[in-house]
């Protein structure tokens, strides 16, 4: 995603050592965070236990108040401000759920909050964040020109800037999320975290390392936006060129400055989902555990599906996230439909004469599929005169159903041809 140069100078933000948040300071953490920060449900899996063949259980910061983890890192953040800074006020730029919990954590706390968003911001988020009292501004049309705006009014009024990620504070709020993993489920063997920023892994990571240092942290990013790998490799922060991406709240392209060398130093891996996988995943989420998650919170579970967590044992897959709108929800879910071979769209040439979509719809039905959605055109690429196109969608239960509702066509004679898979 990358920065200008003005928002860099403060996301940077001046520390003096980048060495992993303390367990002591994450335990202030934790009691600073009681009254404002759930302590979210940990849900076991039975369908994700069939799965990986050991225990999965989610730790559900979908449930979490603002909808997000965020609100662990920026409260803590917030609560370590002198009243000299509190009466600066603080500014953040967001398009999400960072927005949120700044916004909340501000409220609860007494200080005045201003958050950048970008024009294109989904509604419900934008009304979420007005609604916890911050004063928000529309900015440019992607973050990072909401950054640089945040930038330059940290700049013009004194207010504190609050980084997403990248400062001790925030970091050891989200790692509250390590320690409640580690009471819930004592015996975990493997924990599996959305990564953007870095910040979430990063406060985890630390809390487990220095807790039980034999449990396995593995980080999961979308392979169009992952930053992580490219860095670790290169031994240094990089900058990828992110892409189009269903789980936009972790579409970071450049790690942080503390985060890389947290999740250099105590991660085991970072691995990578794509967004088929992911959508598979939230579809898995809703239907098996009954949890609206957002697509960035949902990759750790497509991480388990997908099986590029080897050998995980008792596992925990953290559920970062669960804002999304219903719009976005619905595109996922269709995507994950098709991904899961449960849906699929075929387009067949027919005679143009009465009674021909009814015979194609009873041909379906002998196949025991359902249609959902049908389309009927006269002037379809490379239909004759004499001929209509249909784009008939149906309902499937998997490959082999989809090939039998093939089959059954084609023994009637009819050639249809799939368009979505």
């Amino acid at each position: 995603m990358g920065t200008t140069a003005a928002a860099a100078a403060v996301l940077t933000d001046v520390v003096d050592s980048v060495a992993a948040p303390s367990i002591e300071r994450i335990r202030d953490a934790a009691r600073v965070l009681a009254p404002l920060a759930s302590r979210t449900p940990m849900e076991h899996s039975r369908y994700l236990q069939s799965v990986t063949g050991a225990p999965v259980h989610l730790k559900c910061e979908n449930l979490q108040r603002t909808g997000s983890y965020k609100i662990r890192g920026a409260s803590y953040r917030l609560s370590r401000l002198t009243p000299e800074e509190r009466a600066r006020g603080v500014v953040a730029a967001s398009a999400g759920n960072h927005a949120q919990g700044v916004a909340f954590a501000a409220r609860q706390l007494g200080i005045a909050a201003t958050i950048f968003m970008p024009m294109g911001v989904a509604l419900p988020k934008l009304a979420a964040t007005r609604d916890y009292g911050a004063d928000v501004q529309l900015v440019g049309d992607v973050v990072d020109e909401s950054l640089a705006a945040a930038a330059r009014f940290a700049e013009a009024t004194g207010a504190v800037f609050i980084p997403p990620f990248d400062h001790p504070d925030v970091i050891a709020g989200q790692g509250t999320v390590g320690l409640e993993i580690l009471e819930d489920v004592p015996d975990v063997q493997t924990i599996v975290v959305p990564v953007g920023g870095g910040g979430l892994i990063s406060g985890i990571a630390s809390a487990v390392k220095q807790l039980a240092p034999h449990v396995r942290v593995i980080g999961v990013q979308v392979a169009n936006a992952a930053a992580f790998p490219a860095s670790l490799q290169a031994g240094e922060v990089r900058t990828v060129q992110t892409k189009p991406t269903i789980a936009d709240g972790i579409a970071v392209g450049t790690p942080g400055r503390i985060t890389f060398q947290i999740v250099r130093d105590l991660v085991d891996d970072v691995v990578t989902v794509t967004d088929d996988e992911t959508a598979s995943a939230l579809l898995v989420l809703l239907e098996r555990a009954k949890l609206v998650v957002e697509p960035a919170g949902a990759v750790g579970v497509a991480a388990l599906l997908s099986g590029v967590v080897p050998d995980p044992g008792v596992t925990v897959a953290v559920l970062s996230g669960g804002n999304i709108d219903p719009l976005t929800m619905e595109r996922v879910i269709s995507r994950g439909l098709v991904t899961s071979d449960r849906y699929m769209t075929l387009r067949i040439g027919l005679p143009d004469r009465p009674g021909q979509l009814a015979v194609i719809a009873a041909l379906i039905a002998e196949a025991n599929a359902n249609v959902v959605e049908v389309l009927h055109t006269r002037h379809g690429s490379g239909t004759q005169i004499s001929e209509v196109q249909i784009d008939i969608s149906v309902e499937t239960r998997g490959k082999p159903h989809q090939a039998a509702v093939m089959a059954r066509l084609e023994e009637a004679g009819y050639q249809p041809r799939v368009i979505v898979t």
